[in-house]
């Protein structure tokens, strides 16, 4: 199935041809038609799956040019997932010139309630800045179409059911809602099918994109001689572009300033960090002027970072899910992806717990004194 049998106008398919985008991903294939006639969708699927074209496509092909109301609200838990969202929407901007608002924390408000007097069609928005306007009377919900609520599964685990629910609240009853997610547990069903009309789902097999084209391997060490045997992996693997994950800030924090210490190109990347220096960090990172990112999961969940092909996970996740979200950011597009997991004698049942989800015992990596 090709975006021509989708329905996609030929001014979209231009633009996409552009960013070397010729075939839809499976999840673009099972969702497009679905959003293009309107039913709610409830969509399960990871980074790295062309998730956000899934919705992004057939809602500029939904948007009216001469209406001049919000009639898209694409909700993110992340500020890095709305500039991530943004940035792909306004390359769709080229085929059609509709007009888009990112609202998120960290930005001057009040240059984001200066376009919203103006004529904007599409807001992307975190859930504490977006009450922020609904709070000040500058967004204005009621002729809304479409509603997205992206990452939904880390939107409830950050703790944004109540500010989703509000937001919710202000839109008009007869709008379109789709829920993306990576995993669709019980608490985001709950979510979905409370403001949902007879959803329907589309998920994509996780097994493929997680294990093909990545190379996985376990270092078993101890806490107290985890570090020198990350810095020994690192020596012996020099990738142009890796990332290292840890569990919480503190850790995040104390790596960073150890490895630069030592002389590693590396920049910490996590909530507490101003959001000016998060977009400076990412945009260096991307272009790869930094080597190392030491990140945690809040800080680099949706993010989609092309050139990145090896995963450390420093600290061992906090179950098989996380761990499959991980070592999803290599291994994309046909390229080889290399993932090294460091346990010690404590983290083994969750070890067990991974091998098992994923079907694989992971070779373990010997490190030479």
């Amino acid at each position: 199935m090709n975006f021509i049998e989708l329905g996609i106008s030929e001014s979209i398919i231009n633009v996409l041809k552009y960013s070397g985008i010729t075939d839809p991903t499976p999840i673009q294939q099972n969702s497009i038609s679905v959003i293009k006639e309107g039913k709610d969708v409830i969509g399960e699927a990871q980074t790295g799956t062309g998730k956000t074209l899934a919705f992004l496509i057939p809602i500029f092909e939904k948007i009216s040019l001469k209406t001049d109301t919000i009639q898209t609200l694409i909700i993110t838990p992340t500020r890095e997932l709305a500039i991530q969202i943004t940035n792909e929407a306004l390359k769709l901007k080229k085929a059609k010139d509709i007009n888009i608002l990112a609202a998120y924390g960290g930005k001057d408000i009040a240059g984001q309630v200066r376009k919203l007097k103006k004529n904007i069609h599409m807001v992307i928005a975190t859930p504490g800045r977006l009450l922020d306007h609904i709070e000040r009377k500058t967004v204005d919900l009621s002729n809304l179409k479409t509603i997205v609520i992206d990452e939904a599964d880390q939107m409830l685990l950050m703790g944004f059911k109540k500010e989703v629910e509000a937001i919710i609240k202000e839109t008009n009853k007869g709008r379109q809602t789709l829920c993306f997610s990576a995993t669709l547990d019980s608490d985001v069903k709950k979510l979905a099918y409370k403001y949902m009309n007879n959803p329907v789902i589309v998920t994509v097999p996780k097994e493929g994109m997680t294990l093909n084209n990545i190379k996985q391997q376990v270092v078993e060490t101890t806490d107290r001689k985890k570090q020198d045997a990350l810095c020994k992996v690192l020596d012996e693997d020099r990738p142009f572009m890796g990332i290292i994950f840890c569990r919480t800030k503190v850790r995040v924090d104390k790596l960073d300033e150890d490895l630069y210490m030592k002389g590693y190109n590396c920049k910490k990347l996590h909530s507490d960090i101003p959001q000016s220096k998060r977009e400076k960090i990412m945009k260096s990172f991307r272009k790869g002027d930094i080597q190392y990112l030491i990140a945690t999961d809040v800080a680099a969940r949706g993010l989609d970072i092309g050139g990145v092909s090896h995963i450390y996970n420093y600290d061992i996740p906090e179950n098989a899910e996380s761990y499959i979200h991980r070592i999803g950011r290599t291994g994309r597009a046909g390229e080889e992806g290399y993932t090294c997991l460091f346990v010690a004698q404590k983290d083994m049942n969750i070890l067990l717990d991974i091998e098992k989800k994923i079907g694989l015992k992971i070779d373990r990596r010997i490190i030479h004194e």
